[in-house]
């Protein structure tokens, strides 16, 4: 109900400004192949800036992972100029916040603040593009490496159901795929990894020739590129760097059951379907809603309300940049077995295969997504990441109108063949059960 009264509220604004959704972008290169993105908005004295390495743990090579995730630690530990803890302490002095995140596809740094406080936080990032390896030590790394660690003990072994995204992408990914890791890495891998190793990994993709920096707000543009020229231009370039295609494979029917410090069995199913901005992604997104998006949504009534079989239940289509799959992820109820509610969503898979959405589930969904989509871009900081996440997938920052309207151009009948096509097709399963209960698991079945 939110959802939907968030766009009616919205829809009628957009409607007014008569044409389609807009977030004006400049994109310059400087010489070093840094590539630079200005978005110019005075409606609020704020001004984010938004580096994409674009590299992440699809980059990492067997036996050598989770060094893209370590390095968005090891970038807040002080560069030449500004050493540690002088990053976070300039910019909470001027009143900016700060952060960072990784994928499989690239690592992101960013910060807000006043816009007075643009310079500091242009001259920050360059320091650490530029001048962060001359301080690279081994106590550092071995810092950042325990603190990374203790990130993966909290969100894997101690964390319930944790330890399911260690076996996943091994058994979604054949061996040499760059997804077939999880994106925190392996603790022989970070126990292995060398100083050495760490330096070469910042050498091979920390170069402005392998980053983007976004730059939105009240800003000037030439004010923007005389700041950036200033502090980027000095930074050399890094290697080319080639990224061959993954060859193509299908996922194995598989079925595996953990058990684990839990209270109530989850079930977790995975299909592999395509990457972001395939013209299935879409509909595969919808569909993940007709199936979990909302109280009246078909597993959500039928395992959750009228069927009184699972706690929760929900799905979602991760199209990431060379591949794709849908999870889905329902809990069941105290004394309810997994095989109980496998074979409940096999058959509202089914049905939805074989009928398809309605016309009401349909416009539900794409309302909702698009609701969803508006509020992501209400901020300057949501409107910055999206321009770097747009330049990287499709090499236009202003790719907002082309996104929502992927969505809007989703059919019943897209609905129907995508669900039909790769959600009744082989599937990697995993059953969690509480310790001694292995009896609660789920069985493969058979899909019909």
């Amino acid at each position: 109900m939110r959802n939907l009264l968030l766009l009616a509220i919205l829809v009628p604004a957009l409607a007014a400004g008569q044409g389609p959704l807009r977030v004006p972008a400049t994109v310059d290169t400087l010489p070093n192949g840094l590539t630079l993105i200005i978005h110019e908005d005075h409606s609020v004295p704020i001004v984010t800036t938004n580096v994409w390495f674009h590299v992440g743990s699809g980059d990492e090579k067997p036996g050598r992972t989770g060094f893209a995730h370590l390095f968005e630690h090891l970038m807040f530990m002080g560069s030449q100029n500004a050493p540690y803890p002088q990053f976070d302490r300039l910019l909470e002095a001027a009143g900016a916040n700060n952060n960072g995140s990784t994928t499989e596809d690239r690592t992101n740094y960013y910060e807000e603040g006043p816009s007075t406080a643009l310079p500091l936080m242009i001259w920050l990032e360059a320091d650490r593009m530029g001048w962060l390896l001359p301080t690279m030590d081994a106590p550092k790394v071995d810092l950042q490496r325990d603190v990374v660690k203790n990130e993966r003990r909290q969100s894997y072994e101690n964390q319930p159901y944790g330890l399911v995204y260690d076996y996943l992408p091994k058994l979604m990914y054949p061996a040499g795929h760059p997804y077939n890791w999880p994106v925190i890495g392996s603790m022989t891998d970070l126990s292995a990894a060398s100083l050495e190793d760490v330096k070469d990994f910042f050498r091979r993709y920390y170069a402005p020739n392998n980053a983007t920096l976004v730059v939105a707000g009240d800003v000037k543009p030439d004010d923007v590129r005389a700041l950036v020229r200033r502090y980027f231009a000095d930074i050399p370039r890094g290697p080319a760097l080639e990224r061959p295609a993954p060859a193509p494979f299908t996922v194995k029917d598989t079925a595996i059951t953990l058990e684990d410090r839990v209270q109530l069995p989850r079930l977790f199913m995975n299909w592999h379907t395509v990457k972001g901005w395939h013209a299935d992604d879409a509909a595969l997104e919808i569909a993940s809603y007709v199936l979990t998006g909302s109280r009246t949504s078909r597993l959500t009534q039928a395992l959750v309300y009228a069927g009184e079989l699972a706690t929760g239940v929900q799905a979602y289509q991760d199209g990431k940049r060379l591949d794709g799959d849908f999870m889905l992820v329902a809990t069941a109820r105290p004394g309810k077995g997994l095989d109980t509610l496998r074979t409940v969503i096999d058959a509202e898979l089914a049905k939805l295969a074989a009928e398809g959405p309605t016309a009401r589930e349909l416009e539900e969904a794409k309302n909702a997504t698009e609701a969803s989509f508006l509020r992501g871009i209400q901020q300057v900081s949501g409107k910055a990441d999206r321009l770097n996440a747009y330049y990287y997938q499709t090499g236009n920052p202003d790719s907002f109108q082309a996104d929502l309207d992927r969505y809007k151009a989703v059919t019943a009948a897209d609905v129907q063949r995508v669900v039909k096509q790769y959600l009744r097709a082989s599937r990697v399963m995993a059953s969690v059960v509480p310790q001694g209960k292995l009896d609660l698991a789920a069985k493969k079945g058979v899909i019909q």
